[in-house]
C-alpha cells in the first residue's frame, strides 16, 4: 500500500516496487489510503506524511489504534523535522525515511521489514 500525494514520485515507486515483484494499492491522500488499507488489508504500509485530508501520521495512528494491525508501516517525508520523526514512531510506524531518498534504499527497508513474510520477499 502506497499512500503518496504526489503524482511524480508514486508513479516513480509504483515503477521500481513493481519491477521488484510488488503488487501496489495506490492512494493520493489519507482518506483514500484508509479506505485501501481496511478493504484490502496490505502487507506492508509506505506512507507520505503531508498529504490531503489526512496526514500519515493520522493513518499510522488509524492502523494501529482502530484497525489494531500489525502490519509494517515506513513513514516518509521532506519535512524530516525530529519532532515528527519522533511522533512517527510513536504512534507505531516501523521505519522513517526523509525525502527525497534512493527507491532502492527502500526496496531493503521494505525487505527488511517483511522479513518474516515469505511470500514478499
Amino acid at each position: 500500500m502506497l499512500a503518496e500525494d504526489s503524482t511524480l514520485f508514486a508513479a516513480l515507486l509504483k515503477f521500481r516496487l513493481e519491477k521488484e515483484g510488488y503488487k501496489l494499492f495506490i492512494a493520493s491522500d489519507g482518506k483514500k489510503a484508509i479506505e485501501l488499507i481496511t478493504e484490502h488489508q496490505p502487507d506492508i504500509i509506505l506512507t507520505d506524511i503531508m498529504m490531503p485530508f489526512l496526514s500519515g501520521l493520522e493513518v499510522t495512528s488509524y492502523v494501529r489504534q482502530t484497525l489494531k494491525m500489525t502490519v509494517p508501516v515506513i513513514v516518509f517525508s521532506a519535512a524530516g523535522q525530529e519532532k515528527m520523526v519522533m511522533e512517527a514512531f510513536n504512534l507505531g510506524a516501523t521505519d522513517f525515511m526523509g525525502k527525497p531518498f534512493n527507491p532502492n534504499e527502500l526496496i531493503i527497508r521494505i525487505k527488511k521489514a517483511t522479513i518474516s513474510i515469505p511470500a514478499l520477499n
